[in-house]
Order: structure tokens, then C-alpha cells, then sequence
């Protein structure tokens, strides 16, 4: 292994003082299905949402389209996409959601808001109570060989829509409120949405939601996209979710502000 890499690096073996190596599938992602109706590529978890929130993020901003221009002209939020590192391995790190990296984050963009001053911890507080996190990580969809690892009203399915993710032991940070925020998204940009709980007797695994909710105070959801044969070589999703989350994102961007005060009016009245 050292020679092979002393080879690449057009180096010596005695010159490599240590190293950190990552072997990863290379083959390009493609399309299958009687219908070209799946994708499939590696490290659709979680980098299939890297791609979501990005591109949607994009589309909202567009300072090159009428919409774009008119979104960033009349907004009153910092809109931030966030790509961590870790998460497979527990996001314990000084980069992964388990750090001080978001609560530095909006410390500093509300510091930047408030002309260079360090802003009351009242004005620091309403900013995080306005604050709303999407933490998006691919579902565990249902496979026919194994339907029963899924409850019969939580089995989410290729090319099903968007899946909001609950758990009681707080694996997901999901909750009531959070929860409704993304389907009425869901209904707004008509995009469908399927619910998943993990089964009892199932072990459940976590995501960043729970860790940045508990490090910052902000309202989050667990929410993704689903898709077959998780964390192997090759996996495999239905590309109309792929779209969808997109424009989920998208829409988030657009509408949360919107949504989210009329929620607080209602629950006032």
C-alpha cells in the first residue's frame, strides 16, 4: 500500500511521514428501470441531499432570474445550506454537527447583522426562536423481501415523496410542530410525503438533528428522501425524489418566513 502510494505521489516510501487514505467506488452513477426510473450511484447517503439542498439553494437565490432577484430583494433571512462532516461516525468532531460550528455560526451572522456589535442575549435568543433547521438524511425505504422490518403505515417507498422521521427516544428531533411545518410544505409545492417510525423493536440509528437541536435551542426536523440497500458499495433511489427534493428545498426557502408567522398568528388568536 505504501509503495503504491509512494508511486502515485512520485515519491519515496522513507519520505511519507503518515498519511490518511479514503478508497471509494469510482464507477459513474446511471439510470435503470423499465422506465429509467431509479438511480444508481454510491454514497447517495447522504451526499443525494448535498445535492438537493445545494441546487435548491441556488434555484431561490438565482440573481441571473426575475424570481431570484426578487427573492433575495425582499427577504428578511439569512438562508444557509450546511454540509457536515462525521455523521456516520456520530458527528463528535471539531467539524461534524455535534461541534460549535452552528451556534458559532448564527452567533456571528447575528453579530454581522447588528453593525459589527455583539448583540443582547435577548436579540441572540430571538434569533435562534426564528431559526428553523432541516436536517435531511436519505429514509430507509421499504424492500419487498423484507417488508416486515417496516411498520405497515411507515413504509415509504421508491419515487414516494419526501419522508418526515419521527422517534420517541429523540433519534430524530421531529416534533409536532416541525413535523407539520414540512408537510405543509409538502402540500404547498405539491410534493408528497411519507411518514416513518422505526419499529420497536428495531434499532434506531440518530442524524445531526438531534445534535444541533440540543447544542443551539433551534426548532429542527428529520426529514429525507428514500432509498434502497443504505451504506453499500452501491444504492439506489428513485430519481422523482431526487427532483423533489430539490424543489422541497427550494420552496423551504421560499415559503418558511411566510408559513412560519402565520403559524405564530394562529397559535396568538
Amino acid at each position: 500500500m505504501l509503495q503504491a502510494i509512494a508511486d502515485k505521489l512520485d515519491t519515496t516510501v522513507d519520505s511519507i511521514v503518515d498519511f490518511e487514505l479514503s478508497l471509494y467506488d469510482t464507477q459513474a452513477a446511471t439510470l435503470g428501470g423499465i422506465n429509467k426510473e431509479f438511480l444508481y450511484s454510491a454514497r447517495l447517503d447522504n451526499l443525494a441531499t448535498v445535492f438537493a439542498g445545494l441546487e435548491g439553494l441556488i434555484a431561490y437565490s438565482d440573481p441571473t432570474t426575475d424570481e431570484g432577484i426578487e427573492a433575495l430583494l425582499k427577504s428578511s433571512d439569512v438562508s444557509v445550506a450546511v454540509f457536515f462532516d462525521h455523521e456516520e461516525v456520530g458527528s463528535n468532531s471539531a467539524q461534524g454537527a455535534g461541534s460549535v460550528v452552528m451556534k458559532s455560526a448564527v452567533e456571528r451572522i447575528s453579530t454581522a447583522l447588528n453593525g459589527g456589535n455583539v448583540p443582547s442575549p435577548d436579540l441572540h435568543q430571538a434569533c435562534i426562536n426564528n431559526s428553523f433547521v432541516l436536517s435531511i438524511d436519505q429514509a430507509h425505504a421499504i424492500h419487498p423481501n423484507y417488508s416486515t422490518k417496516h411498520e405497515s403505515n411507515h413504509a415509504p417507498t421508491l419515487n414516494g415523496g419526501l419522508v418526515v422521521k419521527s422517534n420517541s427516544n429523540q433519534r430524530y428531533a421531529t416534533n409536532g410542530i416541525t413535523g407539520f411545518i414540512v408537510r405543509e410544505l409538502g402540500r404547498i409545492a405539491d410534493i408528497p410525503i411519507d411518514e416513518f417510525v422505526v419499529r420497536n423493536d428495531c434499532a434506531c440509528g440518530s442524524t445531526i438533528g438531534p445534535a444541533i437541536s440540543a447544542k443551539t435551542g433551534m426548532r429542527v426536523v428529520d426529514a429525507g428522501m428514500p432509498q434502497l440497500s443504505m451504506h453499500s458499495c452501491r444504492e439506489v433511489m428513485g430519481i422523482a425524489d431526487l427532483s423533489r427534493g430539490v424543489d422541497f428545498f427550494r420552496v423551504f426557502y421560499q415559503k418558511f418566513r411566510q408559513l412560519d408567522e402565520s403559524l405564530c398568528r394562529e397559535v396568538t388568536e
